[in-house]
């Protein structure tokens, strides 16, 4: 196991390694997808320019909003893959604090095999979308 899943919260943890079993990149395609029909309905009334995540190509919206001190996730997209991005990021940063989410790098993206099968686009579009949750988080916290 990697230091850099002993050093994830532990969703993320989880999600790493359920991705490093999916050795076959069409599993792990399925189990984003997967990721991405868990997500809540999101409101079409947050589908607004300030919840847009800037730089992807496809629509992808989030919304952060605080409970208990800690930070709660939604989010959308028009694509499948992205969606799955979106749900993938959401399960494994729900119920941290702003700190904990400003603190973490996208490095474990790496780590879930997933680097290699998105294209250049889609994994620009997956730090642009964590970028954003870093950014929301530290928002709904001040």
């Amino acid at each position: 196991m990697s230091s850099i899943i002993n050093s994830l919260p532990p969703n993320l943890a989880k999600i790493v390694q359920r991705f490093q079993r999916a050795t076959d990149p069409k599993r792990r395609y399925e189990q984003l997808i997967w990721y991405g029909q868990k997500l809540k309905e999101f409101p079409e009334t947050d589908k607004i320019s300030e919840n847009k995540v800037p730089g992807c190509v496809s629509q992808v919206y989030i919304t952060a909003a605080l409970a208990d001190d800690k930070v709660i996730f939604q989010g959308d997209s028009d694509s499948q893959l992205t969606k799955g991005l979106v749900g993938l990021l959401i399960e494994g940063l729900n119920g941290l604090t702003a700190a904990e989410i400003v603190q973490l790098t996208p490095d474990f993206i790496q780590e879930t095999g997933l680097n290699v099968s998105l294209t250049p686009s889609r994994a620009n579009g997956f730090y642009n979308i964590f970028k954003t949750m870093q950014k929301k988080a530290l928002e709904c916290q001040s």
